[in-house]
């Protein structure tokens, strides 16, 4: 159902559009259109404005008066619902750190470490922070590293490719629920399932950073050992980083204060700000999935919400590859290539992979600049992307990724933007 989407309502979407900052121009350097929501993501303007308001107190959470008992309550009530809602877990423990990245290594150490096996398995599209963590930890506790290649017409993981490296010698696996170059969703619910038929205790993880803000998480329907994400690529902040870690994994030795009791990950007093942050990202889903369903649980509202944006933005996803009967899409501009294409968008995230033939990257990027567009080349000669871009079978690509705020008028703007581009181009 809604395998081509289905678009919020005009007004409905502006006025969600008016809850972010500078959605539509940045006030220093004039109007844009911000299509580069996979390198960060538009800012709630309620994230940023209770960020900065907890900030102005200066009191200690630990402390028994009114102000510090209410910051507590901020980190009590945003751990739990980080979990329960966010996360979709019933139990297990909140890790937190300076970024997403931070909790992939502090996580696959802590699996590495405890953990007996003769092999890791990971993802040769997975981001650095997971792919560097499993290769730091095989090799120092002298582990074989087994990388899972990628399918080159997808962008994605296969679950056969991933299953024929799983053995009852690995001690841990960790695939990416969806890639930031292409957007390919992969099938976690079923590599899991069939890794665990070969290991039915396998440590299995999943770094979630870049799929969190387009579909709900649900760690325990899954049956994940660990999971991340990052607020600031989720509609708020930069400067912090979120993990769930299982039960199991929290029972091994980690980084923690020794008098503190064994599920605790924190280290020193935390930044109530932050969980407030996050929890106005979780009041602003419920208001989507409120519009829909009316009044129920938030846990309920939160997936109902997730839903809707993810259906939102695969019309979006859509339209900028078939366009109009008026504005041609990507897949029909001549001169313009959508790399890792695939016929079926219901296994994609908001992300386009695209080039114009024989401009090079960067190049097109300065261009779209110019032309008040922000998009971002993730190409072989940048370490962050080498390794990924050449497992899909490409030397690069540029990313548009949109968010679920912007309308159609953006896209229809964009496709307007990339079909001139084209035929100036072809005319220098």
């Amino acid at each position: 159902m809604f395998e081509k989407g289905l678009l919020f309502e005009n007004d409905f979407q502006k006025q969600l559009k008016s809850q972010f900052y500078n959605v539509d121009a940045d006030p220093t350097f004039g109007e844009r259109i911000f299509f580069e929501n996979s390198g960060g993501s538009l800012r709630l303007k309620a994230c940023v404005e209770k960020k900065a308001e907890i900030e102005a107190f200066p009191d200690c959470p630990e402390r028994i008066h009114a102000r510090s008992l209410y910051l507590k309550g901020l980190v009590e009530t945003g751990t739990k619902e980080i979990l329960e809602i966010i996360f979709g877990a019933k139990s297990g423990a909140l890790m937190t750190e300076l970024t997403a990245s931070q909790t992939m290594f502090q996580l696959v150490g802590i699996i590495m470490e405890n953990v007996p096996g003769k092999n890791a398995v990971v993802s040769s599209i997975e981001h650095p922070s997971a792919y560097d963590a499993i290769e730091y930890y095989c090799n120092k506790t002298g582990r074989e590293m087994r990388v899972v290649p990628a399918n080159t017409k997808t962008g994605g993981i296969d679950v056969d490719e991933v299953i024929k490296l799983v053995d009852k010698d690995t001690a841990l696996l960790s695939i990416m629920s969806a890639s930031n170059i292409s957007g390919n969703i992969m099938d976690i619910k079923e590599i899991v399932r069939r890794a665990r038929e070969i290991k039915p205790d396998l440590f299995i993880i999943s770094d979630m950073v870049q799929h969190a803000p387009h579909c709900a998480m649900d760690v325990d329907e899954l049956g994940l050992d660990g999971a991340n994400f990052a607020p600031y690529k989720f509609f708020g902040l930069r400067g912090c980083g979120f993990c769930y870690v299982s039960d199991r994994v929290a029972k091994f030795p980690h980084h923690k204060l020794l008098a503190k009791p064994q599920e605790v990950f924190e280290l020193g007093t935390s930044a109530p700000a932050n969980f407030a942050a996050v929890m106005e990202i979780i009041n602003y889903v419920c208001s989507i999935g409120e519009h829909y369903i009316g009044k129920k649980s938030r846990k309920e509202t939160y997936r109902e919400g997730m839903r809707r944006i993810h259906l939102q933005e695969r019309a979006l996803l859509y339209r900028l590859l078939e366009g109009t009967d008026e504005v041609k899409g990507l897949r029909h501009i001549d001169g313009v290539t959508v790399y890792v294409d695939t016929e079926d968008i219901t296994q994609k995230d908001l992300i386009i992979a695209m080039g114009i033939d024989g401009v090079d990257f960067t190049k097109t990027v300065a261009e779209y600049q110019k032309r008040g567009v922000t998009v971002y080349e993730r190409i072989n000669t940048s370490i962050y992307s080498k390794r990924i871009v050449e497992a899909i079978g490409i030397e690069g690509a540029i990313r548009v990724s949109p968010l679920h705020c912007h309308g159609v008028e953006d896209i229809d703007k964009f496709l307007k933007i990339t079909a001139q581009m084209v035929e100036d181009f072809k005319n220098n």
